[in-house]
């Protein structure tokens, strides 16, 4: 069995590439389906946006089965193992925490090799583990990085780790799973913009007509367009948009939630799909008449944390030079998501809050 040591290379197959390309295409496709369905009232379109996403999920799954399934087939292998160090980097407001191990592995057939993870361990527990102490670990023999810890292993490694010693692997060699390579973000990206801006395309005549022509009162509902040296208005039964002047943003206190209730005076509904923000344009994609679609008041959004997640978000992530953010909230999953997501000159990233604006996940650039 061969160990990688050092550090880890990149992962830029021609499947990873294909894959991210996919999966990128997939989320533009998707995204850019809801908005222009929602705006031009397009059923099928929208509901294209919401099936899209489930079915590339489904069909990653069952394709990644019968690798699982080989995985699984095969036993793993048990080694002793010595604690090099160790430090809780999580998980401390339930009865489990999550620890970052880092370990000597003593194979009986391969030279020792070195190898962090992050496993979570019991509270009563945690006292058992300690620098220089050795412990029973298993991993699959052809990923020797996936060492989780054995709690209770059989009595013939008990005894075993009570009597033995391992010795420290010379030099800073830890073992890890080739992550993806810059090119796979690129082009997932690249695929998303694709995907999205096609979408935007093959309905343009839609897209236009919907803004140009003054339908009827019945069909179309209530519209509302004012403008002034400010900012621009502009609303409709299927959505509202507002834009504001140069050297104004809707990060400034207050404005934001002004935007948002001047574009509910101008519709008979105030249950939206989607709301976009980005520095001087919003968005409110609202619910087509009929559609059962998961919706939410914009108004109950959490306005006040929006500047805090957008500077995290720039600051945090690793984009390096910040060029351009964007809010994106939506409750398709069924709770309530507020993503900000950022680009710069690093690469893009994102992170995702719950209805309260407190940071649920991050996504930092790679």
């Amino acid at each position: 069995m061969a160990i990688t040591t050092g550090a880890p290379l990149t992962r830029n197959t021609p499947a990873a590439v294909a894959l991210g390309f996919l999966t990128g295409g997939v989320i533009g496709a998707s995204l850019a389906a809801l908005v222009v369905g929602g705006i031009i009232e397009n059923v099928p379109l929208f509901v294209t946006g919401l099936v899209l996403p489930v079915v590339h999920g489904l069909l990653f799954f069952l394709v990644g089965a019968p690798r699982r399934a080989r995985e699984a087939a095969v036993a793993p292998r048990t080694a002793l193992a010595m604690v090099e160090s160790l430090e809780a980097v999580g998980g401390e407001a339930t009865s489990d925490v999550a620890v970052r191990f880092d370990l000597t592995v003593a194979p009986d057939d391969v030279p020792a090799y070195r190898v962090a993870f992050t496993q979570n361990i019991n509270l009563v527990d945690l006292a058992d583990y300690r620098p220089g102490g050795v412990v029973v670990v298993q991993y699959p023999p052809d990923r020797p990085w996936r060492v989780r810890i054995v709690k209770r292993p059989t009595p013939e490694w008990e005894e075993r780790a009570v009597g033995a010693r391992v010795d420290s692997a010379p030099g800073p060699a830890l073992v890890s799973e080739t992550p993806e390579g810059c090119a796979v973000g690129f082009v997932t990206l690249l695929a998303l913009l694709l995907a999205a801006v096609g979408v935007v395309l093959l309905f343009r005549a839609d897209l236009f007509d919907q803004s140009a022509s003054a339908q009827p009162p019945s069909a179309a509902g209530p519209s509302v367009s004012s403008s002034s040296s400010s900012s621009t208005t502009v609303v409709s039964s299927a959505s509202g948009t507002v834009t504001l002047g140069p050297e104004q943003s809707f990060l400034d206190k207050g404005e934001l939630r002004r935007a948002v209730s001047s574009l509910a005076k101008g519709t008979d509904t105030r249950a939206a799909l989607t709301v976009v923000v980005q520095e001087r344009r919003l968005t409110v994609v609202y619910a087509p008449t009929g559609a059962q679609a998961p919706t939410f008041d914009p108004d109950s959004l959490p306005y006040a944390a929006f500047p805090a997640l957008v500077k995290e978000a720039r600051s945090s992530l690793g984009v390096g030079s910040p060029q351009t953010w964007q809010i994106t909230v939506e409750r398709l999953t069924g709770s309530l998501t507020v993503r900000v997501g950022v680009t710069g000159t690093e690469g893009a990233a994102s992170l995702e809050a719950d209805a309260q604006g407190k940071v649920v996940r991050r996504t930092p650039a790679r």
